[in-house]
């Protein structure tokens, strides 16, 4: 598995020269919210201010969708990916999609 210090938004990774450029490469998760989470969030907008319960289930999705990108990244033979970019889309009510996507590539040290 690549190391998630290896991963970047930029086009260089700090430190290194990509040597192989092998594509893109993505993870992606569809989640729903289900009737308990529904209603809990629905109580906490009651009071207002964060909805923790929210803010978790799309963190959770994030990190899903990340680790599926780095293992895509790590089956093509990468050492690292580079413009690496969050999508996120509504695909019906109350279902979300999340999309990470970036370059992989093989890098080596600089000097």
């Amino acid at each position: 598995m690549i190391d998630t210090s290896m991963v970047t938004t930029n086009t260089e990774l700090f430190g290194y020269k990509a040597v192989q450029n092998l594509g893109i490469v993505r993870g992606i998760t569809v989640r729903s919210r289900s009737i308990f989470g529904n209603i809990a969030g629905g109580l906490q907008t009651l009071v207002g201010g964060k909805i923790s319960i929210y803010a978790e289930l799309c963190e959770k999705t994030r990190e899903e969708a990340f680790q599926q990108m780095l293992q895509h990244a790590a089956d093509r033979g990468a050492n690292a990916v580079i413009c690496m970019r969050y999508d996120a889309n509504e695909v019906i009510g109350g279902v979300t999609e999340v999309l990470v996507y970036g370059t992989a590539v093989r890098v080596e040290p600089i000097g």
